[in-house]
């Protein structure tokens, strides 16, 4: 798999649904594994493992074929969610960037084998393997997506919004909002109503993870250095109706 700036990727990507079962040869899956190896976290002292596993490996209803899948796995700690976010969707980028289709996979869950294999805790699927439609969309126009000014009251980093705003989420709710401007971000989800976060709750954090690594890949194509740090303050003065989950620091590179 070849490492490129995955900044264009964002505006193109999608899930893919439909894959050709043949499986990968094995000089691609060794080169995903490596690359899984070096996945850098965003909080690097909660433990994770991330394997590659095959579709009989995989049960469960409304499963996205696929001749492979990502199997994660974590620690319980704080912020392990948006941990998995961050991390998993980097592979998202490079498997699109590489002509390889994924899409997360919420429902399904590994065999019980699998399952055993593993001290940490099971977190989520990723499916990927060669696409049997179009990899890529023709314009960001195919995107539903929230506008960027219901995403955010930022001050002059549209450049680095709309890449979160493209971000995927989970049954595509989109609960990102941020706060700041183009040296300090703040990342916040909006908190959903009784009914809604029934389905959402659980994924929210993984979304958060999702749109933090998009804007951190932004910043890095206008050659910004991030630090992404998890700030008590913010958190306890986090406007009403929104839940903080990270602050970022945009410089020069």
């Amino acid at each position: 798999m070849k490492n490129c700036d995955l900044y264009p990727i964002i505006f193109k990507r999608k899930s893919i649904r439909k894959y050709d079962p043949t499986p990968l040869d094995d000089d691609t899956l060794q080169d995903i594994s490596k690359q899984v190896q070096r996945l850098t976290p965003l909080y690097s002292e909660i433990k994770t493992e991330i394997r590659i596993i095959q579709s009989n490996d995989v049960k469960g209803r409304m499963m996205k074929k696929a001749p492979h899948y990502l199997a994660v796995f974590s620690e319980i700690k704080e912020g392990y969610l948006t941990n998995i976010g961050f991390m998993l969707q980097h592979m998202d980028l490079l498997f699109s960037s590489n002509s390889i289709g994924s899409c997360w996979q919420g429902i399904p869950i590994p065999t019980r084998d699998v399952l055993m294999s593993s001290d940490l805790k099971f977190i989520i699927l990723m499916a990927f393997g060669k696409p049997l439609e179009p990899l890529y969309r023709e314009s960001t126009s195919e995107f539903k997506r929230k506008p960027i000014e219901k995403i955010g009251d930022v001050d002059g980093a549209q450049e680095l919004l709309e890449p979160a705003r493209l971000a995927p989420s989970a049954t595509n709710s989109q609960p990102w909002f941020f706060k700041g401007d183009d040296r300090i971000m703040h990342a916040y989800s909006v908190k959903p109503n009784i009914l809604k976060a029934i389905v959402v709750n659980k994924y929210i954090p993984i979304d958060m993870g999702i749109s933090i690594y998009h804007l951190k890949v932004a910043a890095e194509h206008f050659g910004k250095k991030t630090k992404i740090w998890f700030d008590k303050e913010q958190e306890e003065n986090s406007p009403k109706g929104y839940k903080y989950f990270a602050s970022l620091k945009f410089g020069i590179d």
